[in-house]
């Protein structure tokens, strides 16, 4: 077994744990059937402009292209840039509010017609502001562009509001698949059930709850990939499922990532015919309380829950068990725009003395009329973590005498409950395709300007902080604004109670190549690069 290869870039260091890889380069092999491991039941939808789980992504990415994504060789990285519809990297005009993107020739859409600049503005027109009736998911990460013209079959220019530093990791999305102008004019809709991109892969089958698959795309621009003949993707919410695929070898591996003792039980069953890859993950659960329900209104119950959660050594606890690791704010912890342990312990939930949190808990409960509280817990059917989370919560709040059930839904009807307002208090998340804090703590901001922001509630001084934030340059002041946004959000008001960050880890069968680990399990899923070595 090789040590731990350390690669530093960016915000974060991320480490690549590998069990008997190769000490040479291989030569490529073309050709095969890749099959891997989908855990989830049926996405939503199959629009990925819609739906931010990676239901959708790892079903749909191999479909489509985008206008720039993080370097696939390079994933790890937050900054590394490259096109994949443009022909180059642009340099901003206009004090960095004007970006002028070239469009590749040649591409074609499946159906065999050519994507052109008009395709992509389009696409980015629905991105940043949809269609009455349709639903953009991150339209609150694109509040910086102002408009998105082609004025050209070549060429798309983007004008911004304002220069900002969220930018451009905000246009590489990896959930902001370019489609087809003449379709979302004719039926926005038409995306949400069908598939029809330009990427690697050509659509070949859907089952729904049970795979998708695809071909490889003979005319795709670039050249040399995709390696695979063909993919399927399973879908499997039942870890154990899962990890019978793979140990029996009928699907090489999953992208989302599995807890310490599955890779423990495969590596040693399989020895050198697994490899792992681990890394810090940019992905954490949030308790949602619905503020339009009482007594979740009142401020002293949505503090008196985070109160009663001994962060710290259920974090360690957990880590075992599941795939969590670091206890955090609402900034991914890696980056240095997060809080400090000691700026942490300041904040209700993450006090050091659990025994003084929960006798203020049990003290706010009280105060508000809501001692031995009886209320359900909305969950999505998800092993890791959610059910874990869910489990070590509902025990923490018995011991201040709230009595707590959970109810795990699919992942349609979850998202359904969330959409619909039909919870109590929800376990929620925040992943994200790419490590940007100024964007990514935009789930906090009420619902109305943040629409996977579930909590039902309005607060001006949220969205001012948060656009102090935003709009700050200096990084030194942007990250003071940053810890006043976020003692607003989890102390004050406790509009969310954060959860450890995760620990992705990714098993795979060692015939596996081509393919590198980011903090994102959004990232790096189109599979154009990876081959078989079999």
């Amino acid at each position: 077994m090789k040590g731990i290869t350390m690669i530093r870039s960016g915000l974060f260091a991320l480490a690549l744990a590998a069990f008997a890889l190769p000490a040479t380069a291989e030569t490529v092999k073309d050709g095969g059937q890749f099959t891997f491991m989908i855990p989830a039941d049926a996405p939503p939808s199959l629009d990925a402009h819609r739906e931010t789980t990676y239901a959708t992504v790892h079903a749909t990415a191999p479909f489509y292209s985008v206008l720039i994504r993080i370097n696939p060789d390079n994933p790890a990285s937050p900054d590394d840039f490259v096109c994949d519809l443009c022909t180059e990297m642009p340099k901003p005009t206009d004090a960095g509010k004007t970006w002028t993107f070239k469009i590749r020739d040649g591409v074609k859409w499946h159906d065999g017609s050519v994507l052109t600049a008009f395709d992509v503005a389009k696409s980015w027109q629905e991105l940043v502001r949809p269609s009455p009736g349709v639903l953009s998911a991150r339209a609150p990460y694109f509040v910086m562009i102002d408009t998105v013209e082609a004025p050209d079959a070549s060429t798309v220019v983007f004008k911004l509001k304002f220069a900002t530093s969220a930018f451009l990791p905000a246009l590489g999305d990896p959930f902001a698949y370019i489609y087809k102008k003449e379709i979302l004019e004719k039926d926005p809709h038409w995306y949400e059930r069908n598939v029809m991109g330009s990427g690697p892969f050509k659509f070949k089958d859907y089952q729904i709850g049970q795979s998708i698959s695809g071909e490889r795309n003979p005319d795709y621009f670039r050249k040399g990939l995709p390696h695979l003949d063909g993919f399927t993707g399973i879908f499997a919410p039942k870890q154990a499922v899962e990890i019978e695929a793979i140990r029996g070898d009928r699907a090489a591996m999953e992208f989302r990532g599995l807890p310490p003792s599955a890779r423990d039980q495969l590596v040693k069953e399989l020895g050198d015919k697994i490899t792992v890859q681990t890394g810090d993950w940019n992905c954490v659960n949030i308790i949602t309380a619905n503020h339009q329900k009482k007594p979740f209104d009142d401020v002293r119950v949505r503090r008196a829950l985070a109160l009663a959660i001994d962060q710290w050594h259920g974090a360690v606890g957990l880590s075992r068990i599941a795939n969590i690791r670091t206890v955090g704010g609402i900034v991914f912890p890696g980056s240095p725009m997060a809080a400090t342990k000691d700026e942490l312990q300041k904040i209700v939930g993450y006090w050091p003395d659990i025994e003084k949190s929960r006798a203020e808990a049990k003290r706010l409960l009280k105060e508000a009329g809501a001692e031995g509280l009886s209320f359900e817990l909305m969950n999505r059917n998800v092993e890791q973590p959610y059910k874990y989370i869910a489990a070590w919560v509902i025990d923490e709040w018995s011991k201040v005498g709230l009595k707590v059930t959970q109810k795990v839904l699919p992942t349609g009807p979850f998202f359904d409950g969330l959409r619909n307002n039909a919870f109590d208090v929800t376990v929620d998340f925040n992943c994200q395709g790419l490590v940007n804090p100024a964007m990514d703590v935009g789930k906090q901001l009420p619902h109305s300007v943040y629409s996977e922001n579930y909590g039902n509630y309005e607060d001006q001084k949220d969205i001012d902080l948060y656009q102090a934030m935003l709009h700050e340059t200096d990084p030194v002041k942007q990250r003071a604004v940053m810890r006043e946004y976020e003692t607003y959000v989890l102390d004050t008001q406790a509009h969310a109670i954060m959860m450890p960050w995760w620990e992705r880890i990714v098993p795979m069968r060692s015939y596996v190549k081509g393919w590198k680990i980011s903090p994102s399990h959004y990232v790096n899923q189109d599979l154009a690069t990876i081959w078989l070595d079999k």
